[in-house]
């Protein structure tokens, strides 16, 4: 079964126990990107085809909504805070950073689904303004090397983790 196939019956197999009322898309929505990490299309039409709504309609909700992403997310999910406190500290400098390192812009993936970064408002770290989190981890007063050295230090536990994959 291939990748497409897979997503649509999971998909079908989910949407199996939601009633057919429009209302509610967006529990439909938010439980596929709990499944997948993100809105595949194959189950955005099969949404569309079970709540008998236009592929356009289910799009256009769920780009209204900025919770929802359209590509699979990363290994790690980067999210630089541009709340009050981290906005004043530089976290647009931050921010700046990361997409220049990781070579992506906000909302997107690395080419070898390593990294995701996002932007989010508030991370709750205020007193350690700018802040970044790289998957459940608060890396706090982030400034642009430190951006390089968290990145380093996630290449070193990738490369540890192959070397104790690897037989001996």
């Amino acid at each position: 079964m291939s990748e497409e196939e897979e997503i649509r019956a999971q998909t079908l197999r989910m949407l199996e126990a939601r009633s057919k009322e429009r209302g509610v898309l967006i529990p439909i929505l938010q439980e596929i990107q709990a499944k997948f990490g993100y809105l595949p299309r194959e189950a955005m039409l099969e949404a569309a085809n079970f709540l008998d709504m236009p592929e356009s309609e289910i799009y256009s909700v769920a780009t209204f909504y900025n919770q929802f992403r359209f590509v699979p997310p990363g290994k790690h999910q980067v999210k630089v805070c541009l709340g009050t406190a981290c906005q004043i500290k530089g976290g647009k400098v931050i921010l700046d950073s990361w997409e220049r390192e990781l070579d992506i812009s906000v909302g997107e993936t690395t080419a070898d689904r390593e990294f995701s970064l996002e932007r989010v408002a508030c991370i709750g770290c205020c007193a350690m303004a700018p802040v970044t989190s790289v998957d459940d981890r608060v890396e706090s007063k982030v400034s642009p090397t430190r951006v390089k050295g968290i990145l380093l230090s996630c290449e070193l536990e990738k490369e540890k983790d192959r070397s104790e994959k690897q037989p001996g």
